[in-house]
């Protein structure tokens, strides 16, 4: 088995960029980047009644450095700055999508890339009622987030996972665990 014989922090920031030397099984060494910006919440909150989900769509600077399209629809999501992945979710669903939270459905904690970063993600679904809106959502004016809170019909977001146009992997997991529990969702 590798080992890790030193890391070296090269930048610090939001994130941590490290370069680490790994003594490999044959006894050679090797370097390899890590990406460190800690854990992350992602929820996906439905209204089962209406059939619809609640999602955010926010510019992304690596999607546009890459593609020239930053755009992104994703699920409510943030960096576990508390103790608890569910306190993190409802707390970023409040503050992005301005929905009270009581149930979550655990789905899996991932690995979002592990060739390079260390974040894993603890992923939901939530379902949620009208009188569930209890604030605009948006994100943090502080933290620039720019987020435009969007209703769209889970027949719609189906629709966009067979088509192979949900890019932000996080929402097509969900959108695929959704359908799977709750196909009648999605007729």
């Amino acid at each position: 088995m590798a080992t890790i014989v030193s890391t070296e922090v090269t930048h610090s920031r939001w994130s941590k960029l490290m370069v680490a030397t790994i003594r490999l099984p044959d006894g050679q060494l090797t370097k390899r980047d890590i990406e460190d910006h800690g854990e992350a919440a992602v929820v996906l909150p439905y209204d089962p009644a209406r059939r619809v989900a609640m999602l955010v769509r926010q510019f992304r600077t690596p999607p546009y450095h890459v593609s020239g399209d930053g755009m992104m629809l994703e699920p409510a999501a943030g960096r576990l700055d508390e103790a608890d992945p569910e306190s993190c979710a409802r707390r970023e669903a409040l503050e992005e999508v301005g929905l009270r939270l009581t149930s979550l459905e655990p789905v899996a904690c991932v690995w979002t890339m592990p060739a390079l970063s260390t974040e894993r993600a603890w992923l939901y679904l939530a379902p949620y009622a009208e009188a569930d809106r209890v604030a605009k959502g948006g994100g943090l004016v502080e933290e620039h987030e720019e987020i435009e809170v969007l209703e769209v019909p889970l027949v719609e977001l189906a629709a966009m996972a067979d088509a192979g146009t949900l890019t932000e992997i996080k929402l097509l997991l969900l959108v695929q665990t959704l359908r799977l529990r709750q196909p009648a969702l999605f007729t």
